[in-house]
């Protein structure tokens, strides 16, 4: 495992509407994705912002419930869970809600967003993307942008500054506006960036595969 200082930041806060069952709860490797995808990352700090059904994941997983007030060690790795009280603003709204909490702790980190629909990306691809030095590093694989995004504090810290309610208060809106000098774009051979599991078909689709 690569010692770094990134935190991988899961967002599992959606109503996983077009799937009908929380993504991050699917069965996968003989476990749940979330826990895959934690399994996954090379680095030893992963966030976890949970919204819509937080409750079927601290059923199905008790000590994530425990990991909203302290960190909870899995797997070698530290694990913290944010809860968004007001899911229902957006993607966003969790990705202000778990770094607040970074902010809070006095974090300074860089970090990389995930939704929980995108498999995370190889080791090889992880460790290329942690390690890039620009302001925001975007993942790309055959010209097509893709997840997850890394920000660094300097950046990820401005967000905290949005109105939920401002229709501008959205990720991409924000990396579109900052000068081209400041983004990586990385390329990645790694598939998984540009995949979106989003129904039942598209996640049968990729345990096939």
């Amino acid at each position: 495992m690569i010692k770094n200082k990134t935190i991988l930041i899961i967002l599992a806060g959606g109503k996983s509407s077009r799937m009908g069952f929380p993504k991050g709860l699917l069965k996968h490797s003989s476990t749940f994705w979330i826990l895959s995808q934690i399994e996954n990352y090379i680095g030893q700090e992963v966030y976890i912002g949970l919204g819509f059904d937080y409750q079927r994941y601290f059923e199905a997983i008790p000590w994530l419930n425990e990991a909203l007030e302290k960190p909870i060690s899995y797997k070698g790795k530290k694990i913290r869970v944010a809860l968004n009280q007001t899911p229902e603003f957006g993607l966003f709204s969790t990705i202000q809600n778990v770094l607040s909490i970074l902010n809070l702790e006095e974090r300074n980190n860089t970090v990389l967003i995930l939704p929980i629909d995108v498999p995370l990306l190889n080791a090889k691809g992880q460790e290329k993307l942690v390690f890039d030095e620009q302001l925001i590093s975007i993942p790309t694989y055959n010209n097509k942008k893709g997840h997850p995004v890394k920000l660094t504090s300097k950046f990820w810290k401005l967000l905290l500054n949005l109105n939920l309610s401002d229709k501008d208060s959205r990720l991409d809106v924000q990396i579109k506006k900052r000068n081209a000098s400041e983004i990586s774009l990385v390329e990645i051979n790694d598939a998984s960036i540009v995949k979106n599991l989003n129904t039942p078909n598209d996640w049968q689709e990729f345990i096939d595969s």
